[in-house]
């Protein structure tokens, strides 16, 4: 299993916010990532070393922010105060996992700023949304130069995941060993009053950096 990225929701009022005390404590700058037109979001990006990256994303001021599970789960982590909302998981077939899950996959697409329109499948959000240390699943629909983490212009990279939950429960969603459910990603689980991603570790010119 791979880490596609980890994502941080907040209020539309702090958005801007955060998008820049993020870079500038990973020393990189975000870039505008558009919006979900079916989740009723919109995103900033930091493609990261390593084939990863950082979305720090907000709910709109439309219907589809009420209806979508992503919307609904972005607008309840940011009334919550905001924070890490959960980490993806990137496959490349998701048909396996819909099966086990018992539904399709939800197609997502935002169009760029430069135009390009970003296609992908993503299920996982019912889930995540129940039990928040469960991650989600996303399969790529546009080639490996046009994904979010390609060309990164940072050598920052996540180093790993700190998470509140148990590790057999994840392992068993998965299908992945609990002592190491992801690729070149280290995961630590942790104690805390709720479950869900607790922290991130990053690796920066600058020395590490945990957010």
């Amino acid at each position: 299993m791979r880490l596609d990225h980890v994502s941080y929701a907040v209020a539309r009022d702090s958005f801007a916010s955060t998008v820049q005390w993020i870079g500038s404590a990973l020393g990189a700058g975000f870039v505008d990532g558009g919006v979900h037109p079916r989740f009723g979001t919109r995103n900033f990006i930091l493609p990261l070393s390593g084939g990863t990256y950082v979305e720090v994303v907000t709910t709109l001021d439309h219907p589809a922010a009420d209806r979508a599970p992503f919307g609904r789960a972005v607008a309840r982590r940011a009334a919550e105060g905001g924070g890490w909302l959960g980490w993806v998981v990137s496959v490349d077939d998701i048909a396996p996992v819909e099966a086990r899950l018992g539904r399709t996959a939800a197609e997502g697409h935002r169009v760029r700023p430069d135009g390009f329109d970003l296609r992908w499948k993503q299920i996982g959000l019912l889930e995540l949304m129940e039990d928040p240390q469960l991650p989600y699943f996303l399969q790529w629909l546009v080639p490996d130069e046009e994904r979010p983490s390609a060309g990164p212009r940072t050598s920052t990279a996540i180093h790993g995941l700190s998470i509140a939950g148990d590790a057999a429960a994840i392992s068993e969603f998965l299908g992945e060993p609990a002592d190491h459910p992801l690729d070149q990603i280290d995961v630590t689980w942790v104690e805390d009053e709720e479950p869900g991603l607790v922290s991130v570790e990053f690796t920066t010119a600058r020395g590490p950096v945990t957010i």
